[in-house]
């Protein structure tokens, strides 16, 4: 009780409290009013029959039959009085059991309710705050994030503007902190100065305001932002942006690289120093149809296969393990020998021209696909709806997608690829389905929005499924600790472990990780600093020693239940392909 005081003052200050309060006060203003009326005609027609009543005994009457309580101790014996009863009843029903109640409800008590629901989202966080990460944004991606924050322990705050949109992030688990984005103490009250990284997921426009806005509360703080028109990107930094993403312009890179080339067919997905990770597709190489042990990769060129997707199933490969044409192949080497693979299944280029690649999308991403691939030389068609879109020199098709005399203008019966980049999940899966009926030897990549979507999209027939979502999310990972962690996709990543007291002194071949975590060691570097990529069974581990190792999220689990897992965040750079 001793705080409801301080509540209703706080709740009488709020914005819309002033108009619910002022129509509480026309109403009450009415219904005074109509008691008034009713009392004075009360007494005018116990005149007209000859009984005589106090004022207070008019009140009364009026408020006993408003109320429909109807005592009976004072009546009228006409009929004009029983028709202005019958008329004080009714407007006593209307106003009083229905009226009443609901204006009382509407404009008061679910008022008070939100309000009492909103100060249930904090405003700020403790002092002693620190190591935090900020998110601000809205939207699947946002939350994504989040997720995979918590899951690798690291704390995150989700800056909501609005406290009813962070009342339901509250009830789903998600911390909250409400205050405006354009308010430098919004940023000082979140602790942004002992905060570990800012990350910014909004509009452009409000990008910018919220950068500018953080970067005078904490002059330090690193902040990363994602942008959709690039020319926003200069902006931001010139308002304190640390590192500025174009997620849009990545996802289509990343998707123009996997895009099958005969005369480049490795592609790299991140370095640990000297560790170089790749992807290697099997289809229409010399490495379809062979074992690992047939196809002695690691005598011929020293890399080690860590790992085979197989329609979005990771596993680690053994010596009998069969590479199909579904197969993409994970490696890891130094740059030589990433090298050395990739003049080993390619095939130099022949004179004869290329079949177009089919892009079925032009947005921002169905257009840095056609701008990645014409620098890599690999000519490619759009299918788009828009009658006008910036494709540059790469021909466009106006469209659409699943019509199929649309598809067999673009070349559908003979293209060896097509990537599917529409920002719809669901056309995505509708197309992947309808692609594979099609062409069932092409290769199809896809985009997808959210990583939910993946596995449906792969068993809906796509080779391989890059997954927005999962990019901002390993964009922000590998710089909030380069050294420490490195995500490939929704599913598989690089980690470092340091070796403590339970595996010093015993050898790679002894120690059982991969049996016990599934698991593979990439490479190894010691306190020295050096890095020995795929060390031999042989080898024995010192005390100190930073492991890398790559695993999908089951087998990342395991090995934390296992052998735990580094706290500290890294400080060397990590060079992202």
């Amino acid at each position: 009780m001793k705080y409801l005081p301080s509540q209703l003052m706080s709740f009488l200050h709020e914005r819309g409290t002033r108009h619910n309060i002022a129509i509480l006060r026309r109403f009450s203003l009415t219904l005074f009013l109509m008691i008034a009326v009713y009392s004075v005609l009360f007494h005018l027609i116990m005149e007209y029959e000859g009984q005589h009543h106090s004022w207070i005994t008019g009140v009364y009457w009026t408020l006993t039959v408003m109320s429909t309580l109807g005592f009976g101790d004072i009546t009228f014996t006409s009929d004009l009085g029983r028709v202005f009863s019958i008329i004080v009843l009714m407007s006593g029903v209307i106003f009083f059991l229905i009226m009443l109640p609901f204006t009382f409800i509407q404009h008061f008590y679910m008022p008070w309710l939100e309000s009492q629901k909103k100060d249930m989202v904090p405003r700020q966080l403790p002092p002693a705050t620190h190591g935090h990460v900020i998110i601000a944004g809205s939207g699947p991606i946002t939350l994504n994030l989040a997720d995979d924050l918590t899951r690798y322990g690291v704390r995150n705050i989700l800056l909501c503007h609005d406290p009813q949109s962070g009342l339901e992030l509250l009830e789903q688990g998600y911390e909250v902190v409400a205050g405006d984005h354009d308010d430098v103490k919004t940023y000082a009250k979140l602790r942004a100065d002992a905060a570990a990284m800012l990350v910014v997921l909004d509009t452009d426009i409000r990008c910018t305001n919220i950068v500018f806005s953080a970067r005078e509360a904490a002059p330090r703080v690193p902040i990363a932002a994602g942008v959709e028109n690039p020319d926003a990107s200069d902006i931001l930094r010139l308002a304190g942006c640390t590192r500025v993403f174009q997620f849009h312009s990545v996802l289509g890179k990343a998707l123009a690289r996997r895009v099958l080339n005969t005369a480049q067919r490795v592609s790299i997905m991140g370095r640990f120093g000297n560790l170089v990770v790749a992807e290697a597709p099997v289809m229409r190489s010399n490495l379809s149809g062979k074992t690992l042990l047939e196809c002695g990769l690691r005598e011929s060129t020293g890399v080690n296969v860590v790992g085979v997707w197989d329609r979005g199933v990771f596993q680690l490969p053994q010596l009998s393990t069969l590479f199909t044409e579904s197969c993409v192949l994970v490696v890891a080497g130094t740059e030589a020998q990433i090298r050395t693979l990739d003049k080993l299944i390619s095939v130099p280029r022949q004179n004869a021209e290329q079949t177009p690649a089919v892009i079925l999308g032009g947005g921002r991403v169905g257009l840095s696909v056609a701008a990645h691939l014409a620098r890599r030389r690999i000519p490619a068609v759009i299918v788009d709806r828009q009658a006008h879109i910036n494709s540059g020199e790469t021909p466009h098709i106006r469209g659409d997608a699943s019509d199929l005399a649309v598809l067999e203008k673009a070349g559908i019966r003979t293209t060896p690829s097509i990537i599917i980049t529409t920002h719809d999940d669901d056309a995505n899966i509708y197309l992947s389905i309808y692609c594979r009926r099609l062409r069932p030897d092409a290769q199809i990549l896809c985009r997808a929005s959210l990583d939910r979507n993946v596995s449906g999209l792969h068993s809906a027939g796509a080779d391989q499924v890059l997954s927005l979502a999962s990019l901002v999310s390993s964009s922000i990972f590998n710089m909030l600790s380069p050294d420490k962690l490195l995500m490939i996709n929704e599913r598989l990543s690089i980690f470092r472990y340091t070796i403590r007291g339970a595996l010093a002194g015993k050898s790679l071949k002894d120690c059982g990780i991969r049996n016990k975590t599934q698991c593979s060691v990439l490479a190894i570097r010691g306190a020295d600093g050096s890095m020995h990529v795929n060390p031999p069974p042989s080898h024995i581990f010192a005390l100190r020693d930073a492991l890398y190792l790559i695993g999908d999220s089951e087998a990342e689990d395991k090995f934390r239940a296992h052998y735990g897992i580094d706290e500290d965040i890294g400080t060397h750079d990590v060079d992202l392909s």
